[in-house]
Parts: C-alpha cells; structure tokens; sequence
C-alpha cells in the first residue's frame, strides 16, 4: 500500500498544485482510504479511529483546494474596459469609485437624472449593476444551498406564489373541454418575504487613497464571504422573522403519514447511528421517498462529518456508494447523486435530520430583491471607513412534496 505525503500525515506542502493535480491527488487519497478501510479490524481501536480522522481531513482539504480552484477560475471578472459596456454602466462604475474613496456624490447625483432607481431609498447609494451581478454569482458559488436552489429576483418587498399541493393539473383539450376545472380551493398561497441582510466592511483612507487598490474588486470579496455564510444558514435553520426560513425548521412527519406543509422523513433504523446491518438501505430508501419527477434532479445534503461516516459505508454487493468527483470541476456523488455539503446541517446525533434529499430546485425557493446597497460612514469608527452595506434575500420551501429529510432514529 501506498502512504502519500499530504500536511495531514506530517509533510507540509511546499507549492500550490495545479486543478489536474489537486484531482489527481484526491483519488489516491481515496484510494488509501478505502484500502485502510477495508483492512480495518472489527474491534473499535482508538488509534485506527484517529488515523481514519486524519484522512478525513486530508480528503476534505484536498476537496476544498479543488472547489476554490474552480470558484477563481469561473469568477466574474470586475474589469470594465470599453468593449461590450454602455457608457452609462462605465460612467456608474467611475461615480461609485469616486463616492468610496473620498464620499464625492455628486457623480452619482448626476446619474439619478437619468435611471431614477440608482439611489437607494433608505440612504447611501446602490452598487453598479454590474458590480452587483458579480456579488450575486460568487455568492451562487460560495453557497451550497443557494447553488441547488431555486432563485427568483423581485423588486418589492416579498414575493407571494400560487402553488397547488397536489401538483399541476392538465390534460389534453380533446378528452375534456378545459373550460373552468380547476377550483380556487386546489390553489394555496405561499409568501416569501425578504429580510435585511448586513455587513460592515472596514477600510483605512490610506487604502481608499491608493488608486492601485481596485476598492470595488475589495468590497465585493467582502460582501461575498459575509453574505454567502450567513444566507447559508438562514437557509437551512432560519426562523422566518426577517430572514429566510430554514428548511429545518419546518414540521415533519414520517413519510408514511406525509403531508402537505411538512417534510416528510425516514429513519436510519438507529438510534443516533446508521443500522448495524445493511447501513446503506435508508439511504436508498430516502432517494426512492421522492417520486421519479423530483429524483432525477436530487441532490443529498449534509455536512462534511456526516460525510466522513458515509464515506465508509458500502452498499449489499460490497462497493461503496460515496464516490469522489469524476473529473474535475464536478461534485463528489451518493449513489450516483450529487453531494452538497452544507456545514449547517447538524452533525449525527439521536433523533437528528443529518441528511435531506431533494429536488432543492423546485422544493426551496430564495429569493432576491433587486439592489445591494451600501453607506459610506467616516465617523463612527475613527481612524477607520465603514461601509455599510445591505441586501434583501428571502426563502422557504415551495414544494413540500420535494425535499425529503433521513432522520437518525429507530
């Protein structure tokens, strides 16, 4: 067997590996995994445990090495040279750089003559479309349940849908005439109001003086890693009161006894724990709770603890049913199902929903108001700018019947 040198077993890394490299260094490094798994003795032994908790974290630093190598290399890039923008767009840009470096207004001021929505209602000033549209798709990579999600851009202050709890009704016109057949009852509304989301970015004025500093390429990266960790959360434990509402937090119910406006769950046969025999089976009993519709584009849902459990569990004909991206750039699979990690979901315990299963794109919706918008405040923290900057995003499910949860009971 071959031992690999990796920070985790004591030698440091000395370069950066390239995205081929990185690929090809997580399948040996799963490849010695599974082999030492296989080789494991039956009996608990702490040092083996700590060895396989090593690995672990080796795999799953080799995994995040791989995501931010291919989040830099689909990133937007904020550049604005002439070709393909407008003027006006070139001209925002230039009034923005101009508001955060000194406070000078009067460019944007200017600019509100002509498209009435650049200035935000409640103070301060909206970033540059452009600008925003790059916020809003490194967010998208930065946040898993965001990137699985359905997303849904508004203008006001919440979005309320009609949805019909026992699926979209049709037929063909020349069986039936369509006439009025569909009765008001066979439709609920669904309202998804936004909450403010926040952050506070610090910069010096010696920075801000800099003209090499790009400070709109500097507050985007702000914006995007405080945003995308606390929308993640909302997302999945958020109580509803002016942020999203979680998909936890909703009612459940055996999915023998589903229904409507609770998710439905199966249990692994153990109490805090997968069952001893045949751990595998409620795995594939949670994927074949969604109907074929919903299955086809499900993902699973855990964090990367949970993982590290399933990623020794093997299926009845002995092959193991996690396995690591195909090619680079994918995700790693369950049961040939794409793998989310969402270190929100709460860690293995009895009684747990350790895993949830869907069609995330039809079952959860977020939603975004248009505009991300940001204060400049010179005082209150002297010698230090604050930028103030917010935006609005909402969430629920939508579709009940799309997201199914496994919990860790008998």
């Amino acid at each position: 067997m071959t031992h690999l040198r990796h920070p985790e077993a004591g030698a440091p890394e000395t370069k950066a590996l390239s995205q081929a490299e990185e690929f090809d260094n997580l399948n040996r490094l799963v490849a010695e995994y599974r082999s030492e798994n296989d080789d494991r003795r039956a009996a608990a032994d702490p040092l083996q445990a700590e060895k396989f908790s090593r690995m672990d974290r080796a795999i799953d630093q080799c995994m995040d090495r791989l995501r931010n190598l291919e989040t830099k290399g689909r990133r937007p890039a904020l550049g604005f040279g002439d070709e393909g923008v407008s003027p006006v767009a070139l001209e925002h840009k230039s009034a923005f750089d101009g508001y955060m470096r000194s406070g000078e207004t009067q460019g944007l001021h200017r600019l509100e003559m002509k498209a009435a929505n650049m200035t935000a209602p409640d103070g301060g000033y909206l970033l540059p479309p452009l600008t925003e549209e790059s916020v809003l798709a490194r967010i998208a990579g930065l946040s898993p349940i965001r990137s699985i999600a359905g997303v849904q851009s508004i203008s006001g202050s919440s979005l309320r849908k009609a949805v019909t709890p026992t699926g979209a009704q049709s037929g063909w016109t020349g069986d039936a005439p369509p006439g009025n057949a569909v009765q008001a009852s066979a439709f609920v509304a669904l309202d998804f109001p936004t909450g403010e989301l926040f952050t506070q970015p610090a910069a010096t004025q010696t920075m801000l003086d800099d003209t090499a500093v790009d400070i709109q390429e500097w507050i985007t990266n702000e914006i995007v890693r405080a945003f995308a960790a606390a929308e993640t959360t909302a997302f999945v434990n958020g109580n509803g009161n002016n942020k999203p509402k979680g998909f936890l937090t909703y009612p459940v119910l055996a999915q023998a006894s589903w229904s409507w406006n609770n998710l439905g769950f199966v249990v692994t046969g153990a109490a805090g724990a997968f069952a001893t025999t045949n751990p595998s089976d409620c795995l594939f009993d949670l994927a074949h709770a969604l109907k074929a519709v919903y299955r086809q584009n499900g993902s699973f849902v855990l964090n990367r603890k949970t993982l590290g459990v399933i990623r020794k569990v093997k299926d009845t004909t002995g092959n193991y049913i996690w396995q690591p991206p195909s090619v680079a750039g994918a995700r790693s699979t369950l049961m040939n199902f794409p793998v989310v990690e969402a270190e929100d979901m709460p860690d293995i315990a009895a009684n747990s929903l350790s895993v949830a299963f869907g069609d995330f794109q039809r079952g959860y919706a977020v939603v975004d108001r248009i505009g991300i918008r940001t204060m400049r405040d010179p005082f209150s923290t002297k010698p230090f700018v604050i930028f103030y900057t917010t935006k609005r995003v909402g969430g629920g499910v939508q579709d009940f019947d799309a997201i199914k949860l496994l919990r860790f009971s008998v």
